[in-house]
C-alpha cells in the first residue's frame, strides 16, 4: 500500500522527503506535485522502475519521459547544449517548460527516444519538488500522472492514493497543483519549435 506524506507546500518537512527518497532508492514510484500537475517519478538508472513507470501510464518507449532537474547546470549534464540553446534555457528556467534536447551519454538509451535519442528536460518551480531534488542530489525521471483511459492529469493527492495505492510506493501531498501542462519546446532543430502551449510563456523564447 502506498505511503502518504502530507508536506507543507512552502516549508516541506525534510524527514518526510527523505522517507520518499528512501522508497525511490528501493525502486519505488512516487507521486509528486509539480508546477503543472502531479507527476510520477522514479530513479533514472533503475530499469525495473522505469518499466513500471511506463506500465502505470500505459505508454511505450516512444513516449518522451522527462528528467526533472534542480537547475540549469544539472540539466546541462544530461543533454548536449550549445550556446544558443543555453541562452534560451537560461531565459526560461526555472519555469513551466519542458525542453526536448539531444540526450547526453549520462542518459541511459532505454529512457531516451529510441530513434531520435532525445529526452525531455525541465527545471520546475514548485518548492516541494525543488527541495526533494536538492535532497536527492540528482535528476528524477518523470511522467505526468494521467491514469489509463483519462485525458486530464490527476490533481488530488488522496484520489491518487486511492487509485494507485497498489502500484506506487508513496504520494507526496502538498495540496492541489495548477493543473496546466508545461509548454513543450523542441530545441534540437535550427530554430526552437513550439510543440505544446502550456503554462510557460513562449514569448520568453521568441516564439
Amino acid at each position: 500500500m502506498a505511503q502518504y506524506f502530507e508536506v507543507h507546500p512552502e516549508n516541506p518537512q525534510h524527514r518526510l522527503l527523505k522517507q520518499a527518497i528512501a522508497l525511490l532508492d528501493k525502486g519505488g514510484i512516487v507521486a509528486v506535485p509539480t508546477d503543472s500537475s502531479y507527476a510520477l517519478v522514479c530513479h533514472l538508472d533503475d530499469k525495473a522502475a522505469v518499466d513500471k513507470l511506463r506500465a502505470i501510464r500505459g505508454v511505450d518507449d516512444k513516449h518522451h519521459l522527462t528528467l526533472l532537474c534542480r537547475d540549469l547546470s544539472e540539466l546541462a549534464s544530461y543533454a548536449r547544449v550549445d550556446n544558443r540553446q543555453f541562452r534560451l534555457l537560461k531565459a526560461a528556467t526555472p519555469g513551466a517548460y519542458t525542453f526536448i534536447l539531444e540526450a547526453s551519454k549520462e542518459v541511459p538509451r532505454r529512457v531516451s527516444h529510441p530513434k531520435r535519442l532525445t529526452i525531455g528536460l525541465r527545471v520546475p518551480v514548485h518548492h516541494v519538488l525543488q527541495e526533494l531534488l536538492a535532497l536527492y542530489g540528482s535528476a528524477l525521471l518523470a511522467t505526468t500522472l494521467i491514469a489509463k483511459g483519462d485525458t486530464e492529469p490527476l490533481n488530488d493527492a488522496s484520489d491518487i492514493r486511492d487509485r494507485f495505492e497498489h502500484q506506487i510506493a508513496a504520494v507526496l501531498d502538498a495540496g492541489a497543483c495548477a493543473r496546466e501542462p508545461t509548454t513543450v519546446v523542441d530545441l534540437t532543430g535550427e530554430e526552437p519549435e513550439l510543440i505544446r502551449l502550456g503554462g510557460g510563456d513562449p514569448a520568453l523564447l521568441g516564439l
